[in-house]
């Protein structure tokens, strides 16, 4: 068992991860008794990992008053529409302030509960047990929660932190390859923005890590958490150093609101942003050319992904989606970018020729 602090004074909580942690009743009862309150528990999941991880959960909260609330699975069903039942499970069984909301499964479940705990009676516990890869690595730590509009991706939404969040690695085993591939998408971000070593230790190790090996896949959860970790207490509501974690992201959620919420998985829009970010790092004498060549190379060949956007997607949809974005100020667009393989950068003065000429070139980058 790995324990990784997020440090935000009293608002500080620890990330769990290890093997077997939902079976296990000693953490069950420690979590219970340094953590959380002593009142109810309601678990909110949805109806691909309930029959997967619903009894194990309810039976790790054994000794509470646990209910279930189950919602329909995917990106499309982020909406309002799904915290509004939530809303309506609790008002109409009486569920007070002292009500711990307990978020299993991926970042679409984690999104959603966190919103709806941020904002149910203006604030109640949450806990986040993460079911992919991608959201033990990266959304269900940092308090960002929120759902989509049909203009923009996470347009809604609250920074809140939860109490605690439970990484068993064991639920990984029943991930399909295409969300662990998801999943190491945003890991490479991690080394890309923070730590050229560990993004190169990725591109050697991938063909374990894509089979999902349980040794390297705790340890890169583990890496990928304390960068986490140190980023969000440096600066918890996105004014400075966390914008970095969004590489990939302003081209991401893009190609994510253009073709429909659900068609491509998150991580999947990710990796295509992240290859257009390294080229667009290339156009302006960022980082060597043949740096954004290995990126994407790594991506595409190593771990599988696809990483050309779809073709019909326009430059003016891109212009116009982009120009939503919630890293956007005063007008003016911000993109994450790379000084250097492990150096992120902010840029928020890029000539609109070298941003359009990487759109229109979204099929032969970095090649």
């Amino acid at each position: 068992m790995l324990t990784v602090n997020v440090e935000l004074g009293e608002r500080g909580y620890p990330i769990v991860i290890g093997a077997g942690l939902l079976g296990d009743q000693g953490l069950a009862a420690r979590i219970g008794q340094e953590v959380l309150r002593q009142g109810k528990i309601v678990i909110v999941t949805n109806d691909v990992v309930a029959p997967l991880y619903l009894e194990k959960a309810v039976a790790f909260f054994a000794d509470r008053d646990c209910a279930s609330i189950v919602l329909n699975d995917g990106e499309a069903h982020k909406t309002l529409a799904a915290v509004d039942t939530i809303y309506d499970f609790l008002l109409s069984n009486k569920y007070d302030r002292h009500t711990t909301l307990v978020a299993l499964g991926g970042g679409v479940v984690g999104d959603i509960t966190g919103f709806a705990a941020a904002t149910y009676l203006r604030g109640i516990d949450f806990v986040q047990i993460p079911t992919t890869l991608l959201a033990q690595v990266d959304s269900s730590v940092g308090g960002k929660t929120g759902v989509n509009h049909r203009l923009g991706k996470n347009m809604i939404g609250a920074f809140y932190q939860p109490r605690c969040v439970i990484a068993d690695t064991d639920v990984l085993s029943t991930l399909p390859a295409r969300e662990i591939r998801a999943g190491l998408a945003e890991v490479t971000k991690y080394g890309l923005i923070r730590d050229a070593s560990f993004f190169h230790w990725l591109g050697d190790h991938a063909a374990q890590l894509v089979s999902g090996d349980p040794v390297l896949m705790a340890e890169v959860i583990q890496t990928c958490c304390r960068i986490k970790a140190e980023v969000v207490a440096e600066d918890e509501r996105e004014s400075g150093v966390r914008a970095l974690l969004n590489l990939g992201h302003t081209f991401g959620h893009a190609i994510e609101t253009a073709t429909g919420y659900g068609t491509w998985l998150h991580g999947e829009t990710v990796a295509m942003g992240t290859v257009m970010a390294a080229d667009l790092s290339a156009r302006i004498g960022w980082i060597d050319p043949e740096d954004a060549r290995l990126i994407r190379r790594i991506l595409e060949q190593n771990f599988g992904m696809t990483v050309v956007p779809p073709a019909d997607i326009t430059i003016e949809r891109y212009l116009d989606l982009m120009a939503s974005d919630k890293k956007t100020e005063q007008g003016k667009l911000r993109f994450i970018l790379l000084n250097a393989i492990g150096q992120g950068a902010i840029a928020s003065d890029i000539e609109p020729g070298q941003l359009v000429a990487t759109l229109e070139a979204a099929d032969r980058l970095c090649e």
